[in-house]
């Protein structure tokens, strides 16, 4: 589709998706993906549409077909020259008609989310005794293996593990929510990603890489030829971004709060000069937690909230950047200065994919200015 060198393989379906019918693809105008490192990923995908000619004009073609009715599955692959890469596998969600009295010009939007979703669609009432929180989690993921998810899950086991006596865990919501928030407790992440086989997932849920090597080549501006760019990237730095949490637990014998020493990250720096809290927050519902979930939840929110200290934004071309950017991994920056240049974090992508274009917008986020490599992946 975009270019001889890039193109792009959608396939549809309602269990297992097969490559689109011609008159998907020759009615189709663009394509709109944003994947987020946290949040639920979209898309959305705009078509031209009109009356089918062998039916009396009764309804439009593409809705004939049902191949776009929710809630069928949507997998979108590029082909970056003989490399492959897998930017979403969802589910649509959303259809909206823009109907027109000009030939051609009549749309069909349609619009869905990452295959997470499909943990999300049932309230659940269920009790956990004398389990820990990865076995629980473990136990609800090996459920969706008929989605092609393959669960990926840390141990808690020797941090801790709740009996009978002491606590049960008790989920009353749906298990994508339920999931979240036993990660949030362990001060783990959770996320789904495609791998290189298609309908194949790895649902993740366990703690945050904390060393990363540049698999990214460097976003590179004011550098000639190697400018690769298509907009100045831009840089805000918001020093009331990053906080010092207070933690406070309870003995369970005498009843007396024990204040938690905030633990400094043992995660990996990338900036020289990283901000300093000028706020303090006190994080609520931590008395029944032991002393080590407790310096891991604090270690977490300090962390998280110094992270998001330096946001940069800026959109590239993806033909002359050469490579899909990836979400949850690091990439350089150069040509900008020393305040900014460096290694940064892949907060949000989204692609935009039409005719003869390929862009990808980018967010990318690291705890403050300076950098701590004088060389970034070229």
């Amino acid at each position: 589709m975009p270019d001889p060198g890039i193109r792009l393989q959608l396939l549809i379906g309602p269990t297992i998706p097969k490559p689109a019918p011609y008159q998907v693809v020759e009615s189709l105008i663009d394509i709109e993906i944003q994947q987020q490192d946290r949040d639920r990923s979209g898309f959305q995908i705009t078509f031209s549409i009109g009356k089918n000619l062998k039916k009396s004009f009764k309804d439009y073609g593409l809705l004939l077909d049902g191949i776009l009715d929710p809630p069928n599955r949507v997998i979108f692959m590029i082909n970056l020259g003989v490399q492959p890469y897998i930017l979403m596998d969802g589910i649509i969600t959303h259809h909206q008609v823009i109907p027109s009295s000009q030939p051609g010009e009549s749309r069909l939007i349609v619009t869905g989310e990452d295959i997470s979703l499909k943990l999300d669609l049932e309230e659940k009432s269920e009790t956990y005794e004398n389990q820990s929180d990865s076995a629980i989690v473990t136990r609800l993921l090996n459920k969706y293996r008929i989605d092609g998810l393959r669960p990926k899950v840390t141990s808690t086991i020797s941090t801790y593990r709740p009996t009978v006596q002491d606590k049960i865990t008790t989920q009353q919501e749906t298990d994508l929510t339920f999931i979240q928030r036993l990660a949030e407790r362990n001060s783990f992440i959770f996320y789904i990603q495609p791998t290189k086989i298609t309908t194949q997932n790895i649902a993740y849920w366990g703690e945050e890489e904390e060393q990363m090597e540049p698999i990214q080549p460097a976003l590179t501006m004011n550098m000639g030829a190697y400018t690769n760019v298509d907009t100045p990237i831009t840089f805000a730095f918001d020093a009331l971004e990053a906080i010092k949490p207070q933690v406070e637990i309870v003995n369970p014998s005498t009843g007396v709060q024990i204040p938690v020493a905030v633990p400094t990250s043992s995660g990996q720096r990338l900036a020289s000069k990283p901000a300093k809290p000028l706020r303090q927050t006190v994080l609520r519902n931590t008395d029944k937690l032991d002393k080590i979930p407790a310096k891991r939840l604090a270690e977490s929110v300090a962390s998280r909230s110094q992270k998001d200290t330096v946001i940069a934004s800026g959109e590239v071309d993806t033909l002359r950047y050469g490579h899909i950017l990836q979400v949850r991994r690091l990439v350089g920056v150069r040509g900008v200065g020393n305040t900014y240049d460096g290694n940064y974090y892949v907060k949000q992508v989204t692609h935009r994919i039409k005719r003869g274009e390929y862009k990808q917008s980018f967010t990318l986020i690291r705890e403050g200015q300076g950098t701590t490599t004088q060389r970034v992946k070229v």
